[in-house]
């Protein structure tokens, strides 16, 4: 009777050590997946069902790859399309990103945002599932010397309205204040009419009804859109995406990426586009492959308008609401931009902070970067 009780013991603990480790266990794994409680609104996709309709993730399916991971083509069942974008187990943007996505895309509808159908999370698989964009994405055809014949002016300021509504949701009319963190050409997808949407908001942040700004111990973003802020001090605001749209926005004007460039002057695009408008030589910005059916006002208002929008002070840059207002009247009259972002003493600053440079010199890279304090 003496020796059964330490074992009926040992048993008793031993029980409970298991049968606590399988809680935690089964917890951790309740954490790192998504139910349809969590997001009501979204069907929850079986894999096999995507398996059949990226016929087996085929690379005749795949339409491309970025931080997140690759991106499929899929048909389902009832013919419908759609573009399913798979979690890699290599990538840095994780968990967190994937949830966040999810989570907030779910709480959205606006006729410039891509629609999220469902998800999937069978297995170790995390997939999202995506309204089909046939006109892939803006880059495919602004930096292209044959497709951005494509991209006549009409369709041009189709675009930057559609991008402007869709970040004036973001920010004003969603209900929320939304910070999307990472703008940029790639990220605005075109439909069947060449009309925008902007795509992936797992990098977004939802901010508090009384919050400015905050500081973050992690960069994320795209070199060549992340504004100085984010870059010299760990800042961000809703302020950092009207930077990000700024830059598109000469992007869209010019046909051309946010690189050095030019062997005289060896000057960014922000600092170009200043040079010239300061000069009165505004028109020579365009991209030469325009014709002549475009308004001469409405070209030097998007300039203005993205020139303030890339002012290296937050507070110098316009809100979504003044954008979008100053983009629909022409004729007003506008504050004068002041000199860009990372154009002031470039060989000062790029010798004190290395950083500075890759933040003008690279538009493919994303960033995910851990600051030290």
């Amino acid at each position: 009777m003496i020796i059964l009780l330490p074992i009926a013991m040992v048993i008793f603990v031993l029980g409970f050590m298991l049968c606590y480790l399988r809680r935690r266990v089964l917890k951790s794994k309740g954490k790192e997946s998504l139910s349809n409680s969590d997001a009501p609104n979204l069907q929850v996709f079986s894999f096999a069902d995507i398996v059949v309709a990226t016929n087996n993730f085929s690379i005749e399916n795949k339409l491309g790859e970025g931080g997140y991971g690759p991106v499929y083509k899929g048909e389902l069942s009832n013919g419908q399309e759609i573009a399913v974008k798979r979690l890699s187990k290599t990538s840095k943007q994780g968990l967190e990103e994937y949830k966040n996505e999810v989570m907030l895309t779910a709480k959205l509808q606006h006729v410039n945002l891509v629609r999220l159908l469902g998800f999937c999370t069978q297995r170790e698989e995390k997939m999202l599932i995506y309204e089909y964009m046939r006109n892939k994405s803006l880059d495919f055809y602004l930096f292209d010397l044959d497709r951005r014949l494509l991209l006549d002016w009409k369709k041009r300021v189709q675009i930057i309205e559609g991008v402007t509504q869709g970040l004036l949701y973001l920010q004003e009319y969603s209900g929320l204040t939304i910070l999307h963190r990472n703008l940029k050409a790639s990220n605005i997808l075109l439909d069947n009419e060449m009309k925008p949407k902007i795509s992936d908001l797992g990098m977004a942040r939802i901010f508090e009804k009384d919050e400015c700004e905050t500081n973050t111990r992690r960069i994320v973003g795209t070199y060549g859109y992340v504004p100085p802020e984010c870059v010299k001090k760990s800042v961000f605001s809703i302020k950092s995406d009207v930077y990000s749209f700024g830059v598109l926005l000469l992007q869209i004007i010019s046909g051309k990426k946010n690189t050095l460039y030019g062997s005289n002057r060896n000057l960014s695009l922000l600092e170009d586009a200043y040079e010239l408008w300061k000069d009165g030589k505004g028109m020579e910005f365009m991209d030469p492959s325009l014709d002549d059916a475009f308004s001469s006002c409405k070209l030097m208002t998007c300039m203005q308008v993205a020139l303030l929008c890339i002012q290296e002070r937050p507070a110098d840059r316009p809100s979504m609401l003044e954008v979008c207002s100053m983009l629909k009247n022409e004729t007003s009259a506008f504050a004068m931009p002041k000199r860009p972002a990372f154009s002031i003493n470039r060989d000062e600053d790029e010798e004190k902070n290395p950083t500075l440079q890759l933040a003008v010199c690279s538009n493919d890279a994303t960033v995910s970067q851990i600051l030290p304090r």
